[in-house]
C-alpha cells in the first residue's frame, strides 16, 4: 500500500494534461489528499481489450473512470476496510447504490447477489482454516472475512473485510490470461466467485481431516487412566467451526445458480458458462458441509452414549461392591446385639466359623458378579 501512494506522489506532476484539466471541476474522490495518509484502496487499474494500461502511476479511481469514459475499456478498484468518509466520494462518482453502499463498508453480510438498476451487488463470506497442532474445546478452526463485489458495465469495485481474502494473487493470474480479462467485469466477478469456492474446497478437506481425528479418538481404545467420553469439548467446538463454515457456503448456493442460469445484461454469456462450474463446485461443498453437520451429530451422541456406559459401569462395580460389604456388616450386626441368649456365643469354634461363613459367602456373591460381567 506504501508503494503505491508512493508512485503517486511521485508522478502526479506527469499526469496528461487533459487528464487533470478536466477532473480539477468535477472530481468527487479526493485526488489532493496527503499521499503519506492512510487509504482504503490497495490497487486500482485500467483494462483495456485484456491488458492493463501500465502508466508512470496508479490512477486514483476518478482518474480510472475518466480514462475508461474516455477511451473505453474497464476499471477494477480494490478497497480494505473503507469508512464511510473513504468510500463516498467512490459511491458518488460511480453511483453506487446507498443500501449497497452500506453494507459494504459496515460488514458482516450474509452471502447475496443484489441489483441496482445497471450495477451487481454480490456478498461473498472467505473462509480460512486455522492451522493447530491439536484440536482442542477452545481451537479455531476456521476464520471468515467478506468481499464484497459491485461489477457495472466498466467498472468492477472489491471491498475486502478481514485478514484474509487478499485479491493481489487473483488479479495477477488474471492478467495473465488476456484472453479471458477482454471478457470485462463479469470475468473478474467470476474470477473471484471461483477464488471463494476454491478456498472452500481447500477448507472442507482441512476440516475433514479434523473430523477424522475426532471419530478416531472417539472409537478408540482409551489410554490407561483415560476416560471414554471426554472429547464432547472437541466434538462441540468443531461443530460450532462448521456452522460458520456453512453459513458462509448454503446462501452463495442460489446467488450462484441465478448468475449461471439467469441472463442478465451485465454478466457476458460466454462467462455465464463458467459460472455453472462455479455452482457445481459450490454445491459439493454445500453437501459435504451438511454431511459434517450430521457426522459431528453422530460422533457427538455416540460420545455421550460411551459416557452413559462408562457411568453404568461405575454404578453397578460399586453397587457390586456394596453387596458384598453388606454380608460382613449384617452378620456383624446381628452378634454385635447384646442379647443374653444368641446361638454360638458360647461355643468354642463360633468365631471362626463366623469369619468362615462371612467368607464363604463374600467370595461366592463376587464370583457371581464377575461372571456376569459387573466386576
Amino acid at each position: 500500500m506504501s508503494m503505491i501512494r508512493d508512485l503517486r506522489a511521485a508522478v502526479r506532476p506527469s499526469l496528461r494534461p487533459s487528464l487533470r484539466k478536466n477532473s480539477a471541476p468535477h472530481n468527487t474522490y479526493d485526488t489532493t489528499r496527503d499521499p503519506s495518509a492512510s487509504s482504503a484502496v490497495v490497487d486500482c487499474a485500467v483494462y483495456r481489450d485484456g491488458s492493463r494500461l501500465e502508466g508512470a502511476a496508479t490512477p486514483t479511481p476518478h482518474e480510472a473512470m475518466l480514462e475508461v469514459r474516455e477511451r473505453g475499456g474497464f476499471a477494477w478498484i480494490g478497497l480494505h476496510e473503507p469508512t464511510e468518509e473513504e468510500f463516498a466520494g467512490i459511491a458518488r462518482e460511480f453511483g453506487l447504490h446507498p443500501l449497497a453502499v452500506e453494507d459494504a463498508v459496515h460488514a458482516h453480510q450474509r452471502p447475496k447477489l443484489e441489483r441496482y438498476d445497471d450495477t451487481l451487488f454480490t456478498v461473498f463470506k472467505t473462509i480460512h482454516y486455522v492451522e493447530h497442532a491439536e484440536l482442542t474445546a477452545t481451537s479455531e478452526v476456521v476464520e471468515t472475512g467478506e468481499v464484497m463485489c459491485f461489477t457495472g458495465r466498466d467498472f468492477v469495485i472489491t471491498v475486502r473485510h478481514g485478514g484474509q481474502g487478499s485479491l493481489r494473487a487473483l488479479r495477477h493470474r488474471l492478467q495473465d490470461d488476456p484472453e479471458l480479462l477482454a471478457k470485462g467485469p463479469s470475468a473478474v466477478l467470476h474470477a473471484i466467485a471461483d477464488h471463494v469456492v476454491d478456498g472452500y474446497i481447500a477448507v472442507a478437506e482441512a476440516v475433514q481431516d479434523d473430523i477424522d481425528e475426532v471419530e478416531i479418538d472417539v472409537f478408540s481404545t482409551p489410554a490407561k487412566g483415560g476416560r471414554r467420553g471426554s472429547d464432547a469439548g472437541r466434538i462441540y467446538q468443531l461443530k460450532r467451526e462448521v456452522l460458520e463454515f456453512k453459513r458462509a457456503v448454503s446462501p452463495l448456493l442460489r446467488p450462484m445458480q441465478l448468475l449461471s442460469e439467469r441472463p442478465m445484461r451485465l454478466i457476458d454469456p460466454d462467462i455465464q458458462k463458467y459460472f455453472r462450474d462455479v455452482a457445481d463446485h459450490l454445491a459439493r461443498v454445500q453437501e459435504e458441509v451438511i454431511g459434517f453437520d450430521e457426522l459431528l451429530n453422530s460422533i457427538l451422541q455416540a460420545n455421550l452414549a460411551q459416557a452413559t456406559v462408562t457411568q453404568n459401569e461405575d454404578m453397578r462395580k460399586i453397587t457390586s461392591w456394596a453387596a458384598i460389604i453388606a454380608v460382613p456388616t449384617m452378620i456383624c450386626g446381628v452378634y454385635g446385639m447384646n442379647f443374653d441368649y444368641m446361638p454360638e456365643l458360647e461355643w468354642k469354634y463360633g468365631y471362626p466359623l463366623v469369619l468362615g461363613l462371612i467368607g464363604a459367602v463374600c467370595f461366592s456373591i463376587h464370583r457371581i458378579l464377575k461372571r456376569n460381567g459387573w466386576l
